[in-house]
């Protein structure tokens, strides 16, 4: 696929509520469910990202291709188009559709349950990078 046809493809499930759950130099994660509040069960985790527009937290995205404008726009600010370029469009709260991108090295898809409490995890499960045992 070259980089300006790149459109995420998501698994089977219901991935309405979206938020960034950890962002770093190295690393962008969106944890998404249909309910976020005490666990996500599908992560995007983009590495080496060089640019991000996107909400801290959003609703139903819809992925297709970056337009020509936008490509342009990532090498203008970037220097160089990335291997992985993704836009979307999604509710944000506002009038309309807001519209983002996110520029990376790599982009994957991840599904595991992720708690966003402490408890102890199962085989298989996760807590989020935020998450601490109490303090005794």
């Amino acid at each position: 696929m070259s980089r300006d046809q790149m459109v995420i493809q998501l698994p089977e499930g219901s991935w309405w509520d979206w938020d960034v759950v950890e962002w770093n130099a190295g690393l962008l994660r969106l944890g998404s469910g249909y309910d976020i509040s005490y666990a996500h069960h599908l992560e995007l985790v983009f590495a080496d990202p060089v640019l991000v527009r996107c909400p801290s937290f959003f609703h139903d995205p819809v992925f297709r291709a970056p337009t020509p404008v936008e490509m342009q726009s990532v090498a203008d600010q970037v220097g160089e188009t990335p291997p992985v370029v993704v836009a979307f469009d999604a509710d944000a709260g506002g009038p309309g559709p807001a519209p983002c991108l996110i520029a990376a090295g790599r982009v994957d898809v991840v599904r595991g349950t992720v708690f966003r409490y402490w408890r102890e995890p199962a085989a298989g499960e996760r807590l989020a990078p935020w998450v601490q045992p109490p303090v005794p």
